[in-house]
């Protein structure tokens, strides 16, 4: 069995970093903010859902909004982030929708995918530590659910029999790890 640290270090790889503190206090089960926190409403929770969707959409596998990753972050954020980082997320997330509505007189939910790739990018650009906090959360949001477990990565669960060197096969997807 592999453990949670090292699973936690593979997760990381895959994200081309180190994941935060709160992230992987997150994936701990930890809850570190005990103070006051934002109540999210449906509308910002839809947002959130098509937000990561643009980041990780479907494909021949199911995208972040059908993995579930909005409700992932929302925890995060809650359990994780003080109130001010909480609030300075939402505002990021609601500066995406008010670009929308400005530039397309639609919230960012009624664009079309190119309007709302296009304004993912803008805000990638304009806000590149929110977009990393995002993307973070989206992408190990992500590789931690069902879906993306099993149906994006190679899922063998575990305890199985240990084969510490096994050759991908062509086009066989990369493994993913479970506890």
């Amino acid at each position: 069995m592999i453990p949670r640290r090292e699973a936690l270090e593979r997760l990381s790889l895959l994200l081309g970093g180190a994941l935060s503190t709160q992230v992987t206090a997150a994936l701990m089960g930890q809850v570190i903010n005990g103070g006051a926190s934002v109540a999210v409403t449906p509308e910002q929770t839809a947002l959130l859902a098509e937000l990561a969707d643009v980041i990780i959409p479907a494909t021949d596998t199911p995208g972040a909004k059908e993995a579930g990753a909005e409700a992932f972050i929302i925890r995060v954020l809650r359990d994780c982030y003080p109130m001010e980082e909480q609030e300075s997320f939402y505002a990021g997330i609601a500066g995406i929708d008010e670009a929308g509505r400005k530039a397309h007189g639609k919230a960012f939910v009624e664009l079309t995918p190119d309007q709302k790739n296009a304004l993912v990018r803008e805000a990638a650009e304009k806000n590149r530590s929110f977009f990393r906090r995002l993307r973070e959360m989206v992408v190990t949001a992500y590789f931690i659910s069902e879906v993306g477990a099993t149906q994006a990565l190679e899922y063998l669960p575990v305890p199985g029999r240990f084969e510490g060197d096994v050759p991908l096969k062509p086009g066989q997807k990369a493994w993913a790890i479970s506890r």
